[in-house]
């Protein structure tokens, strides 16, 4: 697998996406080719729709005014992870934990890293729908039959840092069953499913940094991926609360009153 970086320059609210990353393969001189994997930073695309907020234009409630308080967070970004989270699961000092589009996250994915001053950005609308568009006009200017990926950072419970999150996925499976499967020994695999995009977002996440790198875009070459013509979301790649050990074992823990 080849992983090759894409550098753009500040990419604004509105700007053709599709344009400024084919332009910037140009100039690099690197070639789409088919069954290449464009991973798009969810930020990029998040401006491409317009969903950057000024904070001074927002109005914090009385209960954002609280939970800002709780967390360490100012009042106006406290209105917009309300606004936007699903559910509100807790949090620490300047995080808070959310449920947004079936995906545990901080803040609701909203972030105001790498925004304007006095901005936050929200994560995209309907990320599986604008991925498949994007594939479909990469597709009509260049003849060339892509898949798509589109990521933010992501956190594992009780690991230091950020690693790539996949929000949405076009052209390749997300999931691998290993279940059924033998290991090295002949014994059968009853449990084991690889995250391949949540996989090859960290490998782009890896290039495209977490500070003024401008890298919003990752061309990845020989990806061992199953290609198809699925549209996935945060729901396919999403595993049900009760099926999940971090999630069940804690709100067993929190529901008995014991100490982990």
């Amino acid at each position: 697998m080849q992983v090759y970086p894409v550098k753009t320059e500040i990419v604004k609210a509105g700007d053709a996406l599709v344009d400024i990353i084919l332009e910037a393969l140009k100039k690099q001189r690197l070639r789409l080719e088919d069954n290449d994997v464009l991973a798009l930073t969810s930020k990029i695309v998040s401006y491409s729709q317009g969903r950057l907020v000024k904070l001074s234009n927002v109005r914090p409630s009385r209960k954002a005014v609280e939970l800002g308080k709780k967390y360490s967070l100012k009042p106006e970004f406290a209105e917009l992870i309300l606004r936007e989270a699903d559910r509100i699961c807790g949090g620490v000092d300047k995080a808070v934990l959310t449920l947004k589009d079936s995906t545990l996250t901080a803040n609701a994915g909203i972030d105001n890293k790498n925004s304007p001053a006095d901005s936050a950005v929200l994560w995209p609308e309907d990320a599986p729908k604008w991925a498949e568009q994007f594939r479909r006009d990469v597709r009509f200017k260049t003849g060339k039959k892509v898949a798509v990926l589109i990521l933010d950072s992501g956190l594992i419970p009780l690991r230091i840092g950020t690693v790539g999150l996949a929000l949405a996925v076009v052209g390749f499976k997300p999931i691998r069953e290993c279940r059924g499967e033998s290991d090295l020994y002949g014994k059968p695999m009853t449990i084991t499913r690889h995250a391949v995009a949540d996989d090859l977002s960290s490998a782009a996440h890896l290039l495209m940094g977490e500070a003024a790198e401008k890298v919003p875009a990752v061309l990845i070459k020989d990806a061992p991926v199953d290609f198809d013509e699925g549209v996935y979301g945060s729901t396919d790649m999403m595993m049900p609360p009760e099926e999940c050990m971090f999630m069940n074992t804690l709100q067993r823990s929190w529901a008995s009153g014991s100490k982990l």
